[in-house]
């Protein structure tokens, strides 16, 4: 193993152990140590970094900038050891922000998706889809982390769903409703259940009893947002499954200002809930809500005022 491919086995080591999962970092690093040493590169150059990242010319800016940055990354760990390795500058490309706006599904949307399930070809798929839906709505978990659950996972006895080595590393416990307690029970409880999914521990199997592929997942909840009749209300504002999850996090603060408590006090617990790492991750989620930021308004309105 070259001095290289070590040093990149060391670096993703030690950041996997600060808890990121960098399943993209480390193919994109390979393929980037790939092109120096078919031109007999033995250190990381500005020069060869930016020649790699903007491969090919026609890949768009932000695409670009992020190949750049996975460099950089690895290039600061380098330095350490190799004061020769140059690490490129964080203003060499144009970084492009251009985040999806939330597509925030209404009660009558998810009503839609449930009823769009019902044409999937088997009862048990039909279930499937079902019960993954409505996971997504009432726990606000990301979609690999619900496709990522074990039956081991469900508590039945206290309502529970535990996630585990989540982002970060993190694990958390997810209380249900006893609504979502009974639909996960009946759901592992189904006489059609496919014989073969004894076999692996997950708790969404597919129709051949395996878990579910997120690649699979997601061309079918497209095929079920196109029977439902949902439509995008902007070319950024598309229906997406982590949509699912920007929806929970404003109707836990909507149910705050409605309940006439302080919303503000729910966040550490919102955030926790959702396995962020501090609240202020979880104000992304909060702010393209018109009906959340006319309550916002119209509450400081009255504090202005004078009211209480």
């Amino acid at each position: 193993m070259s001095p290289l491919r070590q040093a990149l086995v060391d670096y993703l080591a030690v950041r996997r152990a600060l808890g990121y999962k960098l399943k993209k970092p480390e193919k994109l690093l390979g393929q980037y140590l790939t092109y120096l040493e078919d031109r007999g590169d033995q250190r990381v150059r500005t020069e060869t970094a930016l020649a790699w990242a903007t491969l090919p010319t026609s890949a768009h800016p932000r695409w670009t900038y992020e190949r750049l940055s996975v460099v950089r990354g690895f290039a600061a760990h380098l330095r350490a050891l190799e004061p020769a390795t140059e690490i490129p500058p964080a203003n060499l490309l144009p970084r492009h922000r251009c985040r999806a706006t939330p597509y925030l599904y209404s009660d009558e949307d998810v009503a839609a998706l449930m009823m769009a399930a019902a044409t999937l070809r088997t009862p048990h798929r039909v279930a499937t889809y079902r019960t993954l839906i409505g996971l997504l709505v009432v726990t606000g978990m990301r979609i690999g982390e619900a496709i990522g659950l074990d039956r081991a996972d469900f508590d039945s006895v206290n309502g529970l769903l535990i996630v585990r080595n989540a982002k970060f590393g993190k694990s958390r416990e997810l209380p249900l409703h006893p609504s979502a307690v009974e639909a996960v029970r009946s759901y592992l409880q189904r006489a059609d259940r496919p014989p073969a999914a004894a076999r692996t521990p997950a708790l969404l199997v597919s129709t051949r009893g395996t878990r579910l592929l997120l690649g699979h997942v997601e061309s079918t909840f497209h095929q079920l947002v196109c029977q439902a009749g949902l439509k995008p209300r902007s070319p950024s504002c598309r229906p997406r499954l982590h949509d699912h999850r920007h929806s929970f996090a404003v109707r836990t603060v909507l149910d705050g200002y409605r309940d006439g408590g302080e919303p503000g006090a729910r966040l550490p617990l919102l955030s926790t809930y959702m396995g962020h790492v501090e609240p202020r991750d979880t104000y992304w989620y909060l702010s393209a809500a018109p009906e959340l930021l006319a309550l916002a308004a119209s509450r400081l309105e009255r504090h202005l005022g004078g009211e209480s």
